[in-house]
């Protein structure tokens, strides 16, 4: 009997394996193989759009360092570290939060700016009362 008839039902041992083999071999549940390919993806995702970003930011001798549109790259940036909880801190006052800065207005203070507005401008307000509904309208023009 020869070498290679003994290992006919196996799988020949110099055969290298590619790495979804691995991995189905390695996780048994379809689910975590499933969970363990879309981290692999968000990672390269992840790291494909951090370098697109941090090149716009280094200069590189021979290669323009003109200043290219990054807004899709950084979008997937923030949104692939947010899928795995990572999320931008914003610091009050830089204009972004703006629910820190809004000043808190009462129904008199709303109503004089909205007297104060309409005396510069035509408008038309709008109202809706509630149970029943009803919608009231009123036309000031100057």
């Amino acid at each position: 009997m020869s070498c290679h008839e003994d290992h006919k039902g196996e799988e020949d041992p110099k055969k290298k394996k590619n790495v979804l083999q691995k991995i189905k071999e390695n996780i048994d549940d379809k689910e975590e193989q499933l969970a363990f390919i879309s981290v692999i993806v968000r990672l390269v995702v992840v790291g494909w759009s951090g370098f697109l970003v941090s090149l716009n930011y280094i200069s590189i001798p021979g290669y323009a360092n003109e200043p290219k549109d990054i807004t899709f790259p950084a979008s997937l940036l923030t949104a692939g570290i947010s899928t795995f909880g990572i999320e931008a801190s914003r610091k009050k006052g830089d204009g972004i939060n703006r629910k820190d800065n809004a000043p808190n207005l009462t129904k008199a203070d709303f109503e004089k700016l909205i007297e104060k507005a309409s005396q510069s401008a035509p408008t038309q307000i709008l109202r809706i009362e509630q149970a029943p509904i009803k919608i009231v309208t009123e036309n000031k023009s100057q």
